[in-house]
């Protein structure tokens, strides 16, 4: 487990890495679009859709830590008011269900990448799987921690919340 758990470890890193690079690739070509438009009077066409490939390359695989730090939107209120036992059902049938869900994303977002990959995206001059690519990375990312999660759950004495960055937040 602890090797599972040191290579997840690895994954995040480099997710959390990669969309700091893709933040700061964003805020540059923002800036340069500002620039275009009210310097140059010559707005840069391309930018738009770069900006959007550069969000979702943020925000999905990010979200996908967010199910391993658990600082993902979470209503603990009637778990936590259960015994020890049931909260730990509730969590992996929870945990369980997210990573059905991440699983149904990763497969499901490969044939949106099979459909379109032929076609190009006009501006960027590449293709428009790329569109579809951190979906597919996000649901097998989510599926990944939503494993160690369930693993966590059946093996931690703990509960389900005192591990985590949301374990900061029970206090």
């Amino acid at each position: 487990m602890a090797m599972f758990s040191r290579a997840l470890d690895f994954f995040s890193r480099i997710v959390v890495v990669v969309a700091g690079i893709a933040l700061v690739g964003l805020v540059a070509m923002m800036g340069w679009m500002v620039f275009g438009r009210y310097v140059l009077n010559d707005t840069p066409t391309w930018i738009e859709r770069g900006a959007t490939l550069a969000i979702l390359c943020i925000a999905l695989p990010v979200a996908a830590v967010g199910v391993r730090e658990r600082f993902h939107l979470s209503v603990l209120g009637f778990r936590e008011a259960l015994p020890m036992g049931a909260q730990r059902v509730i969590a992996i049938a929870c945990d369980s269900a997210v990573g059905v869900f991440g699983f149904a994303m990763a497969w499901y977002s490969q044939e949106l990448v099979d459909m379109v990959w032929a076609f190009k995206i006009p501006l960027l001059g590449i293709s428009q799987g790329w569109t579809y690519v951190p979906l597919q990375v996000c649901g097998a990312l989510v599926t990944l921690f939503a494993i160690e999660q369930v693993l966590l759950d059946i093996l931690s004495k703990d509960g389900p919340e005192q591990r985590g960055v949301a374990a900061a937040f029970l206090e």
